[in-house]
């Protein structure tokens, strides 16, 4: 008998084009996962229109850029489940059935919420949706059985509110959908260009299909340790953005040669960046080629989509089926 994988879901939503933190916070860990377990892994387009609604139009071709940036830096559509949250219409069903059992304050204490309330109002974010966000979250996770939820250890109170709606609807309907539990995993904190945490707000992120020129150009705009201020003066690799990069992006020898170059004032900070330019576009190379393939043959990229969602949506059905009979709601009845 061949063994039963357990389930894992995940998501990114499609807010804007991925970048290294990207890479390193979650799509590595992913790649990993799809080798050891069952993944769905959605591009959350509704989550998206949360704060993106006056400009819906810009989402999907995000969702479309993001999925071939997965499948280009190693995401298996043959291993995996990659889909678009909002080609489940079934996602949205669970979640009005977890919505009315979900009480206010439940929402009202969850820190995303509260901590950016001003933010959202200044932006005309402090919508429903917004508010409802953990909600939906639950929806993506149980729609698809999955009883894992990958992230780091700054997350797991982030998925708490899940497990408790679950936690009630299979308390109040005697029913068994699995209760989400964290999967923790490690995740590589990259730092922005300048050296503050990489955003796409801040403008200090190294996108993951960046042109060579481009990327070139980013990387010797990168601040260095100010004690640099001439060639001949020694520095501290420690205290250097460009070193923080190294560690992610170089070979043991290469770091030891940025260690020994710059503490002697034996290399310059210009050819410090020259090497870690080359590490990078060396990384980034054969992706970017992919994903410019899949992007150019949309055929190709709309069969895989279709195929995820078609999967995915298998499942939903049959998820539905078990929460409509516990409720005892149209439960019997098909449409």
């Amino acid at each position: 008998m061949s063994e039963i994988k357990l389930r894992v879901m995940s998501g990114m939503r499609s807010t804007g084009p991925l970048h290294m933190g990207h890479y390193f916070g979650v799509l590595k860990n992913w790649i990993v996962l799809q080798e050891q377990y069952t993944c769905f892994f959605g591009a959350m387009d509704w989550h998206a229109q949360m704060g993106k609604y006056k400009e819906s139009f810009e989402v999907d071709p995000i969702v479309r850029d993001n999925i071939a940036e997965w499948i280009a830096w190693g995401l298996d559509p043959q291993k995996c489940c990659i889909y678009v949250q909002s080609l489940v219409p079934e996602t949205l069903e669970l979640f009005m059935a977890f919505a009315v059992l979900t009480p206010m304050g439940w929402l009202e204490r969850v820190n995303t919420w509260k901590d950016s309330t001003e933010e959202m109002k200044q932006t005309d974010t402090h919508n429903l949706g917004r508010f409802a966000y953990p909600v939906l979250q639950t929806a993506d996770i149980a729609i698809m059985g999955a009883s894992l939820v990958p992230i780091g250890k700054d997350q797991v109170s982030h998925l708490e509110i899940s497990r408790e709606i679950v936690r009630r609807f299979n308390s109040l309907y005697k029913a068994k959908l699995p209760e989400p539990k964290p999967l923790l995993t490690e995740n590589a904190m990259v730092p922005g260009t300048d050296g503050r945490k990489m955003s796409n707000s801040y403008g200090n992120f190294i996108p993951l299909s960046e042109e060579p020129k481009a990327l070139e150009k980013r990387i010797r705009a990168m601040p260095t340790d100010p004690q640099r201020a001439r060639r001949e003066n020694p520095g501290n690799p420690e205290v250097c953005p460009v070193y923080g990069y190294h560690k992610l992006f170089s070979s043991d020898e290469d770091l030891k040669w940025v260690v020994q170059g710059c503490t002697t004032a034996g290399i310059g900070c210009g050819d410090c960046k020259a090497r870690l330019f080359s590490n990078i576009n060396r990384l980034c190379e054969k992706p970017r080629e992919t994903k410019k393939e899949l992007l150019h043959n949309t055929n190709r990229l709309d069969a895989i989509i279709h195929d995820g969602v078609q999967r995915v949506r298998k499942e939903a059905q049959t998820t539905l089926k078990t929460v409509r009979a516990a409720m005892k709601f149209f439960g019997g009845v098909q449409s």
